[in-house]
């Protein structure tokens, strides 16, 4: 091909838009920010496969249960937590979820002291439970710079609810990945005096029970309940009265506060002033507005609240590690692998043409295809051996796609006229849209479910599906003709 055509053919949108994404996928990995350090690694995030680190399994400590009563179920509830010194919070108007691991034949007899009965029982957490633990182990991982932890649900075959939690740390020892999941934040309350100075009222440690977010009783607004020990209960009343809180509520906030950062202010509400007049308060409720804004402040001041502690006690029932050094092995193989895939994909499609003028293209476009993938994939999912064996089975899936536009445009062996090109590609395209929807609709469950190993290499291939179909397809079929015709 002549110079013109070159610049004819780059000229086309479709491979103006191919080269747009390829300058701007390398740019995304070795040039914002720059990261000459990591080499050609660049700013892709490894996972634990060949990144090394440490991996938890907890499982937790926590039943749900299926029950009926004649009775109040206020009171089963009471005694509930009265017998086993135990959370227990009603889920839906049949369940309970009880933190604590207890046997169905423990919990038996004081449902039947409350005049209930146990209909199933389950060990596992409610799923608001379950996203509360990802929220918060999420929130704790982000605070320490790290990206795209891996944090799943398990939930066994068979049951309902998640009964234990996976967290994979990439780059991260062992003793660090426990402390994330103990390790709490220092919560404090304090109360404003004059201007915007506070003093303090109570630590965290006063703090004796947090609810889940629920909307206020006669109002829409959302909000967080939680309780004080009797000591703190008092110290909270002595420093509202000595602030003036209780007299001018509205120039006297209380301060939520967790590791030096403020969470929460807001003025105590007129009833709770009548209540502190009277004595110590240890019931409070902190309000955080109304609609889907309220609800999401709720459920973060919930986190705050408990100090970044997991709602419910978890015990780590597995582990392990993988040494850096095993992990750069890992990444050599995979390199060499991707290689090797490459290169064989390329004699196998010069076998069957004879021809490098088809061939360099297609090898061309492959690549291409991988890099816009990576490029992408570095913003959203860490690179496992999962995701590497998706971006092997898109070199693979790419090339199939690209025989068939290849084979059938040149039916016969003869060069087609442009009309006649067009109708034959049009006709390969509507082959490989039908090839790439059916991947999509199988691979798109395994993306949304938490499977760890199976997720990564969904979500690579559905994203080279997308590419493929909307972006190197076009652009190889408009090479290949400008190719053809000469």
């Amino acid at each position: 091909m002549n110079r013109e055509a070159i610049k004819t053919l780059i000229k086309d949108w479709r491979i103006a838009l191919l080269l747009l994404l390829v300058v701007g996928s390398l740019v995304s990995i070795y040039l914002a920010p720059p990261s000459p350090e990591r080499g050609l690694e660049g700013n892709l995030q490894f996972g634990l496969d060949l990144e090394g680190g440490s991996w938890l399994q907890m499982e937790f400590q926590s039943v749900v249960v299926a029950y009926s009563t004649d009775g109040s179920v206020d009171d089963l509830i009471q005694d509930l937590r009265t017998g086993l010194e135990a959370e227990v919070i009603q889920i839906d108007q049949n369940h309970l979820e009880i933190r604590k691991s207890v046997s169905r034949a423990d919990l038996e007899p004081i449902f039947a002291e409350s005049g209930a009965s146990i209909v199933t029982y389950q060990e596992g957490v409610s799923p608001f439970t379950a996203d509360d633990v990802k929220r918060i182990l999420n929130e704790k991982v982000n605070a320490l710079g790290m990206q795209d932890a891996r944090i799943n649900l398990l939930t066994p075959t068979g049951s309902e609810y998640p009964q234990y939690v996976r967290i994979e740390l990439a780059g991260v020892d062992m003793a660090t990945a426990q402390e994330i999941v103990g390790k709490q934040g220092m919560f404090e309350i304090r109360v404003q005096t004059t201007g915007n100075e506070t003093e303090h009222v109570l630590y965290g440690d006063q703090i004796t029970s947090v609810g889940v977010p629920q909307r206020e009783p006669g109002t829409q607004q959302w909000g967080v309940s939680f309780t004080f020990s009797e000591t703190g209960a008092q110290a909270f009343r002595e420093a509202a009265l000595a602030s003036g809180a209780v007299d001018n509520p509205e120039d006297h906030h209380l301060v939520m506060i967790l590791d030096n950062e403020t969470v929460y202010s807001a003025p105590l509400a007129g009833t709770l002033v009548t209540e502190l007049r009277s004595g110590p308060v240890r019931s409070l409720s902190a309000s955080t507005g109304t609609g889907d804004a309220g609800l999401e402040d709720a459920m973060t001041l919930e986190i705050h609240l408990r100090a970044g502690a997991l709602p419910v006690k978890v015990d780590i029932v597995g582990s392990g590690s993988v040494p850096a050094a095993l992990g750069e092995q890992f990444k050599m193989t995979v390199v060499i692998a991707g290689l090797l895939a490459l290169l064989t994909v390329g004699v196998v499609v010069y076998y069957r043409y004879r021809e490098p003028a088809i061939v360099l293209p297609m090898v061309a476009i492959n690549l291409a295809e991988i890099i816009i993938l990576l490029g992408i994939a570095r913003f959203i999912i860490q690179l496992d051996l999962a995701t590497i064996a998706g971006l092997i089975a898109v070199v693979g899936t790419g090339i199939d796609q690209l025989v068939i536009i290849t084979d059938e445009v040149l039916h016969e062996g003869r060069v087609p006229s442009p009309n006649l090109y067009m109708k034959r590609y049009g006709r390969a395209f509507g082959i490989i849209a039908v090839a790439a929807a059916t991947v999509f609709i199988a691979m798109l469950p395994l993306a949304l479910m938490d499977l760890s190993t199976l997720r990564g290499f969904a979500i690579i291939t559905i994203l080279g599906v997308l590419i493929g179909i909307l972006v190197t397809r076009p652009a190889y079929g408009k090479i290949i003709m400008a190719i053809l015709s000469k």
